[in-house]
């Protein structure tokens, strides 16, 4: 781009960024830009890898763009940052997507497919879709080594799993078990909990009596799953709580019923009794070993009959709620499992991995465990041992994140990380890492790993990294497949072998490998074996939980193990950025694998951001069509309005709602940003400006006053800012920048300056403008560049042409100059722009436009501090204000020509003055004094009455009397304030200026209009319909030509012609450039 060329008029977002993706493109800016900071100090960032499961929403469209504006702001302070984007390619969501592609219902329609091509389709459909993804991501400008992602489906990526899982193995920490666990029956695997999503569901709900083997009874108790008694082991009591023994009347019969004392009246109201008797209290201890019939025996012979099975023990999950004793079953429940595992008691889990029961459920094998709910209860009626069933009782009730099936508990043999081993170690390492906001890390984050339970890291599914374990062969077909414990394994894992890379799958399996070209999905390592010592051994079945994949992404992203170098170089992470959600995900999955593999934390800073929703807070869902399309936003208002809005809310825990307002409002400030920019171009062109050879260090004592304060605020902003984003407050950033743009350059100094652009001769003040807006305007483009990449391109492009970088995102950012730096000088016009608001209120009050001029402005202050400010900026106030004078009335002064009316209070006159209140209130109305002061106001009044007057404060309130053609508007600045009154009163002088700047502004319009170069000299043509205002303006014809840049007010034949109506006068104007002018002639 050509320096100071020509702009548009107007900020056009389109035309903005399309020109600046072909420019990229053109000058190959991204590469140039990562090359540009090769040698910087290396800063290793990590891309959380977004699920490759359908296009960009929102929350990912915030997310990328926060790591774009981060790895950018990083970049300009020189850092060689590592950005290579991440995609999450395995699991469940590629898993469902592509079974709802096929019309498959379940895991059957996948072994009739055929693993493999099952596994090529998942493959596929993972490709087709980041390529979709990273489109989107590259069109919202983001900025990431998009050639070379990593992703967790690549082979060196997988073995940086397989070596973790190695690591671990090799602290002793991997183990298959039994667990209960949350089981999708329609995907037929397991699902972590941080992986279950919850709705509510209504339910039955009943209550049980468990008959007592040796004695008169039963116990009470209350579930709103009955399908989990077909696998009762045991009832748990509260040692501590203090229960009854009931006898119950119904229908002229009785019966013995055992409940916690707080439920009596509840339970027997449910089974609707008619009269009940305590006959027994005694606490939940002397219950213990009390043995019960199952109250199913007959329907389910093989229920749990192991010993201690059948029996009451104490529990810590029992409360005083419903009935006080609670139906456990270890085979289900993940409390009763290891309450079961404590005693000691059989684990009975007769349901299989879809959810259906097993040939051990009895009469209900082959059924759907809700399916059996009303069988089970109809057979619990039958028995006579239903006490109460209601329907819709609401609960919430988990179900799979991918496919919305509600989950079941069940117990399977799994392979597990027991982190619960290191839980001291994690704990310890969540030190070593500084989060933002702090308290995510302090609280949530904490709290959620000091509770997490061992890590269930198998899935009995196809699309994901093969569980690198190789059992003896008889075992290891065993070990896996959804529940099945591996067949006579002891569970040693001193007899297993874990693979840690693919060299080491070459060098061990009999098969011949190329660990170069080998694919390690299960596909190929299924059907390779190790024989070692004359036993044969044969991969384990299951492939990893998705979450192990991407715990791994701090060493897969630089491809370790398979590469070393930059592993020793970078590892850990430096930041690593994700929604608030990830604290159970993501932040938590690496902090567990990387302690288990490596006994560190593998990332130092943690960025946690919120949701992105809905304007009025919901929560998008695609699924539900409740979303902001980011393309539709781009459309509307363009990336950079959209990213200027993402950035401007805090990243640090809270939520985002989406604003269209705000876009919007972001797109206008834009606006005013590219006016700001465009101003000075067509005068730095015209006078052929050079930056390199006239600094604002060359012209350092032309500055004037608004130059020195502006190029301070530019100092002081960007001090702020870069504060801000090292504290990861992009949001103060974004603030702070778009107020130094709108508020001090574009409303402040930019009207300042404006006369000193227009001046005809190459005056130093005009250089030193030139100076300071060039320098102001580069180190905004710099500033703007982390967040809105396209305008500031723009601009950038505009300033420097070919004399700066290739690109705005090769600058550095900029660095506080403390030469430059005047606090007290901003505190003074600080006090200034508030005075020049008060008094533009004032204006508009006495209805007098800027461009008239005033006779004189009073600054009436309370405080020595701004009275010293409006002391030592008198001109500029004077010049903001358009005043021939300024007058300063001080703390301890009064304005003498100002005075003070009391307005009376007839409630409180009355009562004090009878009779008389009338007449007082009068002389009160009446009455001005120079103070507002009790005592003189008191005075005031009696002399006019002849007569003393008491009067007190609660009875009058003062008001400001200013004399005629003088308004007045308070203003607050610093540490004190004051009044600005404007004197609009009108002389001949002051009319003739005004009506000769009303010509000037019609002149400019004209000219606009014409689209004149602003060198280009005119004449100009002016005929007033009234003779008096007429010779008014004549006086000033000399100003008139100087500024509009005339040479004639006379002798335009055929130019533009126009009238006006100037204050109730008309006006025709005539306009043309000085050559059209001479050639009619």
């Amino acid at each position: 781009m050509e320096r100071f060329a020509a702009v548009d008029d107007q900020y056009d977002p389109d035309a903005v960024e399309d020109g600046v993706f072909e420019y990229w493109d053109d000058v190959d800016a991204y590469e140039q830009t990562k090359a540009h900071r090769a040698d910087g100090e290396d800063y290793f960032f990590v891309d959380g890898p977004p699920y490759t499961s359908g296009a960009a929403h929102m929350g990912t469209t915030w997310n990328k763009t926060l790591k774009d504006c981060y790895i950018r702001y990083l970049r300009m302070q020189g850092y060689d940052v590592t950005d290579r984007p991440g995609y999450d390619m395995h699991g469940l969501p590629i898993e469902t997507k592509v079974e709802e592609r096929l019309d498959f219902e379940n895991k059957k329609d996948i072994e009739r497919f055929g693993e493999e091509n099952f596994i090529e389709e998942c493959k596929d459909f993972a490709e087709e879709q980041l390529e979709g993804l990273q489109s989107d991501f590259q069109d919202f400008g983001v900025w990431m080594d998009w050639d070379d992602p990593y992703k967790t489906v690549n082979p060196e990526y997988m073995e940086a799993a397989w070596w973790g899982f190695q690591q671990a193995h090799e602290r002793g920490l991997v183990e298959q078990g039994q667990r209960s666990i949350n089981q999708c029956p329609r995907c037929e695997t397991g699902i972590a909990n941080n992986e279950v999503e919850y709705h509510d569901v209504g339910k039955p709900s009943i209550y049980v009596k468990f008959p007592l083997s040796d004695q008169e009874g039963s116990l009470v108790i209350w579930t709103t799953t009955p399908w989990t008694i077909v696998a009762n082991t045991f009832v748990a009591v509260d040692g501590d709580l203090d229960y009854v023994g009931v006898d119950a009347e119904t229908d002229g019969e009785m019966e013995r019923l055992y409940v916690a004392k707080a439920c009596v009246e509840d339970v027997l109201k449910a089974g609707r009794y008619d009269d009940y008797e305590v006959v027994e209290e005694l606490t939940g201890e002397e219950m213990v070993g009390w043995a019960y019939d199952h109250p199913l025996a007959e329907e389910v012979p093989d229920h749990a009959q192991g010993e201690g099975s059948g029996q009451v023990y104490t529990a810590d999950y029992v409360e005083a709620d419903r009935t006080g004793l609670v139906h456990s079953a270890p085979g289900h429940g993940e409390e009763d499992f290891e309450r079961g595992q404590e005693l000691d008691l059989e684990i009975f889990c007769p349901v299989g991995s879809d959810g259906v029961y097993t040939d051990a459920a009895g009469k209900y094998a082959g059924t759907f465990v809700r399916d059996a709910n009303d069988d089970v209860i109809a057979d619990l009626d039958d028995n006579g041992f239903l006490l109460s069933s209601e329907e819709g009782h609401t609960v919430r009730e988990g179900q799979c994140w991918r496919c919305d099936t509600d989950i079941v508990r069940i117990v399977t043999d799994q392979w597990f990380i027991t982190i619960t081993d290191i839980k001291d170690e994690l704990l310890a390492n969540i030190e070593d890492s500084e989060w933002y906001p702090q308290w995510a890390r302090d609280n949530r984050f904490r709290d959620f790993v000091e509770d997490a339970p061992d890590w269930n890291v198998s899935r009995q599914r196809y699309w994901g990294i093969p569980i690198p374990i190789w059992l003896p062969d008889s075992e290891a077909t065993a070990s896996n497949g959804g529940g099945e414990a591996a067949g006579g394994w002891s569970g040693d894992m001193d007899d297993a072998i874990v693979v840690g890379d693919r060299e080491e799958l070459a060098e061990r399996v009999d098969q011949d490998v190329d660990p170069e070209a080998v694919d390690l999905h299960k596909g190929t390592v299924d059907d390779l074996t190790i024989t070692e010592d004359g036993t044969t051994y044969t991969r384990v079945g299951d492939v990893f939980d998705v979450w192990l994949d991407s715990s791994v992404a701090t060493w897969g992203t630089v491809d370790y193990p398979e590469q070393t170098e930059d592993f020793e170089e970078l590892w850990p992470a430096d930041l690593i950025m994700e929604a608030h959600d990830q604290t159970r995900g993501w932040f938590w999955s690496q902090l567990g694998m990387s302690t288990a593999a490596t006994g560190e934390i593998p990332y130092k800073q943690v960025l946690m951001h919120g949701y992105a929703n809905m304007p009025d807070g919901r929560g998008m869902s695609k699924s539900k069509g409740v979303l902001i399309d980011p393309h539709e936003v781009i459309e509307k208002h363009g990336r950079d309005p959209m990213r200027l809005f993402l950035l401007s809310v805090t990243a640090q825990g809270e939520d985002m709602n989406f604003s269209w307002e705000e876009t919007a409002e972001m797109q206008r400030r834009l606006n005013i940003l590219w006016n700001v920019a465009r101003f000075p171009l067509p005068y730095m062109r015209a006078d052929d400006f050079n930056p390199e050879e006239t600094t604002v260090e060359d012209v350092r004592d032309d500055l004037e006053l608004v130059d020195e304060w502006v190029l301070s605020r530019l100092q002081t902003v960007t001090e702020s800012m870069t504060d801000s984003m090292d504290d990861f407050e992009n949001d103060k950033a974004v603030e702070e920048l778009l107020d130094f743009v709108v508020e001090d350059v574009s409303r402040f100094y930019i009207q300042v300056v404006r006369e000193r652009m227009w001046e005809e001769e190459d005056s130093a003040s005009k250089q030193a403008a030139y100076a300071t807006l060039y320098r102001v305007l580069e180190s905004v483009a710099a500033l703007f560049a982390p967040f809105t990449p396209f305008v500031a391109e723009q601009v950038y492009g505009a300033l420097t042409g070919d004399s700066g970088h290739p690109t705005v995102h090769m600058c550095d950012w900029p660095e506080v100059d403390a030469d430059l730096h005047d606090p007290a000088l901003e505190r003074e016009i600080e006090v200034v722009r508030e005075v020049e608001e008060a008094g533009s209120n004032a204006r508009q009050q006495a209805e007098r436009k800027l461009r008239w001029p005033v006779t004189r402005v009073v600054v009436d202050v309370d405080s020595d501090d701004v009275a010293d400010a409006v002391r030592a900026q008198e001109a500029i106030i004077a010049d903001r204000l358009n005043a021939r004078a300024v007058e300063v009335v001080g703390a301890d002064d009064e304005w003498g020509e100002l005075q003070y009316s009391a307005e009376a209070d007839m409630s409180e006159l009355g009562p004090a003055f009878g009779d008389d209140a009338g007449r007082v209130m009068n002389a009160l109305n009446e009455a001005r004094v120079a103070e507002q002061s009790l005592d003189t106001l008191e005075g005031t009044v009696s002399d006019a009455l002849d007569e003393d007057v008491d009067l007190t404060e609660e009875m009058v309130e003062f008001r400001r009397e200013t004399p005629e053609g003088v308004t007045g508007t308070e203003f607050a600045a610093l540490d004190g304030g004051g009044v600005v009154y404007v004197d609009t009163a009108l002389t001949e002088d002051i009319e003739s200026e005004g009506y000769a700047r009303e010509v000037i502004r019609r002149v400019q319009e004209m000219r606009k209009d014409l689209e004149l170069d602003i060198e280009e000299r005119i004449v100009v043509d002016l005929a007033i319909d009234d003779e008096r205002v007429d010779s008014l303006v004549r006086e000033h014809e000399a100003l008139i030509k100087e500024e509009v840049r005339a040479d004639e007010l006379d002798g335009v034949e055929e130019g533009h012609r126009k009238t006006w109506e100037v204050e109730g006068v008309e006006m025709e104007i005539a306009i043309a450039p000085v050559a059209a002018a001479e050639a009619s002639d």
